[in-house]
């Protein structure tokens, strides 16, 4: 039993990456192969603010958007908090049309939390 619980928690933890490894391929966008995606479903003005360098696609418009996007590239998806269920939906679409993808540990709450660059949101 041990052992199948340990296998859940490393299949679950494979599905997210650390602020620290996205905030490392934002500092130096030319040598990176992350890009992040707010998935959020909210316009701009309720939005605010959006990680730097973020591209925005809603979760909702995610599937109509998948063309527009690099398969060669590893995409980081967020949403509002880790307890919200958009940035799973958004790594569900992209993980099911085989993209590399994760979510944001802690999503936007915590980078905030963090202190960690954001800009208006777009």
């Amino acid at each position: 039993m041990e052992s199948k619980k340990i296998e859940l928690l490393e299949t679950y933890l494979s599905l997210y990456i650390d602020h620290f490894t996205v905030l490392k391929a934002i500092q130096d966008p030319s040598s990176s192969e992350i890009v992040v995606l707010d998935v959020r479903n909210a316009p701009k003005q309720v939005k605010g603010d959006q990680i730097q360098g973020a591209l925005a696609i809603p979760a909702k418009e995610l599937q109509n958007h998948l063309a527009d996007l690099d398969k060669s590239k590893t995409y980081v998806v967020y949403d509002w908090t880790e307890g919200t269920t958009l940035g799973k939906t958004a790594l569900l679409i992209l993980l099911s049309h085989e993209f590399k993808a994760f979510e944001l540990a802690g999503a936007l709450e915590g980078w905030k939390g963090m202190q960690l660059p954001v800009e208006p949101a777009k």
